[in-house]
């Protein structure tokens, strides 16, 4: 009879106090871009160095126009080529001696050269990389006078205002927590104690163990927070 009322006790006081789970997070930028070239050339001019805060629209860097400007003469080349031929083929089928599917053809690849031509005549909008956003250079992989390829990425250019913290859920505990839930958030190194709430669970677990991401937005209090500032998560399950 004892073990029974002291059982109930405890559903009773259990049920009366939420239960607090304090996880480990971490800050980061939820706005970060891996800005790379869109073509092949020299790295001509570098305007940023890591740490240096920039504006929307600052130029970041630029590639040496050579090898695109080589590429947009070789396809006029070609164009005043194909054209020329297209010309002949236009004055042997008056006169009957090259069929209409053969000049339907030249015609065709006239067309399509010229769509080339246009199409690396707009690379030049893509050797001057301009920042797409307010931020912070945390990355430059790469010096003046460096090849850059395409797709290599050159700077890395994180948003400080628009910071999350990343937590992981077990999957136990899973099921306790939804989107919108107030949580509270400590960064102890700059002293910072507010309210935040569940932004996002990402719906993927790590393999190894079984927890899921969840990432919190939360009010700054104006103080500076950065990527890969240490934060401790309290959550009522």
């Amino acid at each position: 009879m004892i073990r029974v009322l002291i059982f109930t006790f405890l559903l009773l006081f259990s049920s009366a106090n939420a239960v607090e789970l304090v996880l480990s997070g971490t800050a980061i930028s939820d706005n970060q871009k891996v800005l790379a070239s869109r073509n092949m050339g020299y790295l001509k001019k570098m305007n940023v160095s890591e740490g240096d805060e920039v504006k929307k629209g600052d130029l970041l860097y630029e590639i040496d126009p050579t090898e695109v400007n080589a590429q947009k003469q070789m396809y006029r080349n070609q164009l005043n080529n194909i054209l020329k031929n297209l010309e002949r083929y236009e004055r042997l089928f008056k006169k009957g001696m090259v069929s209409k599917y053969d000049l339907e053809n030249m015609r065709l690849a006239a067309q399509n050269q010229r769509e080339m031509l246009s199409i690396a005549e707009a690379q030049d909008a893509y050797l001057k990389v301009i920042a797409p956003n307010d931020g912070i250079i945390i990355s430059k992989n790469m010096n003046e006078g460096e090849m850059v390829n395409p797709g290599m990425p050159v700077v890395v250019l994180t948003d400080l205002t628009d910071i999350r913290i990343v937590i992981e859920i077990s999957e136990n505990d899973l099921k306790n927590i939804k989107k919108g839930d107030k949580v509270k958030v400590d960064i102890p190194s700059i002293e910072l104690s507010t309210e935040g709430e569940i932004s996002s669970i990402i719906p993927a677990s790590n393999p190894m163990t079984h927890k899921f991401k969840a990432k919190i937005k939360f009010d700054k209090a104006g103080k500076s927070v950065y990527p890969g500032m240490f934060a401790r998560v309290t959550l009522e399950l």
